[in-house]
């Protein structure tokens, strides 16, 4: 069972991209009790924190992103979003979609942004 995250490619520095990412079937109908996030991870590093959304939108930021990447939810289509601007070619990464809640635990697939300079 996986999330399924969308939206990665390749842009220019400056420039933005939206990533989605949709809850699988067996959480849909408690979608709005998980907490989203977004992680990514760049070649040779570890996985790292990106952005995070509670059920009640609480959201959080890495110091990294602040300012330039926005976390959103519609509990209605059971996605969660990150609009991403300013990109940087620090940003290049495979971003992952993580739901979690009391134990519960699911991972996405990963999508790849690669920002070039």
């Amino acid at each position: 069972v996986q999330l399924q995250a969308s939206g990665g490619g390749l842009v220019q520095a400056g420039g933005s991209l939206r990533l989605s990412c949709v809850a699988p079937r067996t959480i849909t109908s408690v979608f709005w009790d998980y907490t989203m996030s977004w992680y990514r991870q760049a070649p040779g590093k570890q996985r790292n924190l990106v952005a995070s959304i509670t059920g009640n939108r609480n959201t959080n930021y890495a110091d990294s992103v602040k300012g330039r990447f926005t976390i959103s939810r519609d509990n209605s289509k059971k996605t969660v979003y990150l609009h991403m601007n300013s990109l940087q070619p620090e940003d290049t990464a495979v971003y992952y979609c993580n739901a979690a809640r009391s134990g519960d635990d699911y991972w996405g697939q990963g999508t790849l942004v690669t920002v070039s300079s």
